[in-house]
């Protein structure tokens, strides 16, 4: 990329090579990588920045693939600047790179629970961006309103009204990056909140891949698409059952498998590409549906240009896969 960007106070990298930033440990460089010092630096710059260039808000990396090309435009990194955590009356206050986890574990202390985060991979951001949830609870329950800076620059509160909630997903401005999300959060005990989410943890590591490179869940439930909590929100067909019915568990394309312990999980076993990865989840799609008429949706973002294409052109992101 030629376009002479704005000065920042915060980094700007050219050319800066993604694979370490992603938990696959796959992707392309960005044209450029931004790291804002602060919430004016970010605002700053895109005010600034040729509407022509696109950028892309990426989190810490927990549930993408990267492709072998990289990113075109402009990719926005939050760091420091943006991970506060601050508690208030029955809510909570965390800036969008900070982490589920840490979000989880400060909230308990403060006798509030938000222990649906703690097993959750990822930052706040991110988590706004994807819904994301855990044992019946999505960030949609709990939901305040959002800090956010538009494409151009300028400084938006959005409210659950603005944010179309759906199961895995939400509807966010083309182009916007959330810099800080308010909770609503019930009481609770600190010790039985603690416990509640060790007892969590101890499930996930029983039951999931946690010491292999994965994303996290590979594709969204083929039903429970309800935020909400009602009483028709089913989730009795799981994605990792169609998998396993239709005999990929364990199956492999170049250094890409779908986990033996559990088959919803894709994983880079040693040296696997961009490719390798989304081309064996396309596979698994391919195969759930020749076995059981089911559809896969990716809950797996795929962002930037595959190997080989120099167009140039795709520097966002790619939607979910739907039915063919």
């Amino acid at each position: 990329m030629t376009t002479d960007l704005p000065a920042v106070r915060g980094a700007l990298t050219p050319n800066r090579d993604l694979s370490d930033l992603s938990w696959l440990r796959v992707g392309g460089p960005a044209d450029w990588l931004f790291q804002p010092a602060d919430v004016d630096d970010l605002a700053d710059f895109l005010a600034a920045l040729d509407p022509s260039v696109p950028v892309f808000p990426m989190g810490v990396g927990s549930n993408l693939i990267v492709r072998d090309a990289g990113i075109a435009g402009v990719v926005i990194r939050l760091g420091r600047g943006f991970n506060s955590i601050d508690i208030g009356q029955g809510r909570v206050v965390a800036g969008a790179a900070a982490l589920d986890a840490h979000v989880a574990r400060k909230a308990a202390q403060a006798a509030l629970d938000l222990t649906f985060l703690r097993t959750i991979p990822g930052s706040i951001g991110g988590a706004l961006r994807m819904n994301a949830g855990c044992y019946g609870s999505y960030v949609a329950d709990h939901f305040a309103s959002a800090e956010a800076i538009l494409r151009d620059g300028s400084r938006v509160t959005l409210g659950a009204g603005d944010i179309a909630f759906a199961y895995r997903q939400s509807d966010i401005p083309q182009g916007a990056v959330i810099t800080s999300v308010t909770f609503h959060a019930p009481p609770g005990d600190p010790q039985t909140l603690e416990a509640r989410m060790a007892d969590q943890l101890a499930k996930r590591d029983a039951t999931q891949p946690t010491k292999d490179r994965s994303a996290g869940s590979t594709f969204r439930n083929p039903a429970g698409f309800s935020s909400t909590g009602r009483a028709d929100d089913t989730h009795e067909l799981k994605a990792w059952k169609v998998i396993d019915d239709a005999g990929m568990r364990g199956a492999r394309r170049g250094g890409a498998q779908m986990s033996e312990m559990h088959p919803n999980f894709l994983i880079n076993a040693g040296g696997a590409t961009a490719a390798d990865l989304e081309g064996l989840g396309e596979d698994v799609r391919k195969r759930v549906f020749q076995h059981s008429g089911i559809t896969l949706e990716w809950e797996i973002m795929r962002v930037g240009r595959a190997a080989g294409d120099d167009t140039g052109k795709t520097g966002e992101k790619q939607g979910p896969a739907k039915a063919q």
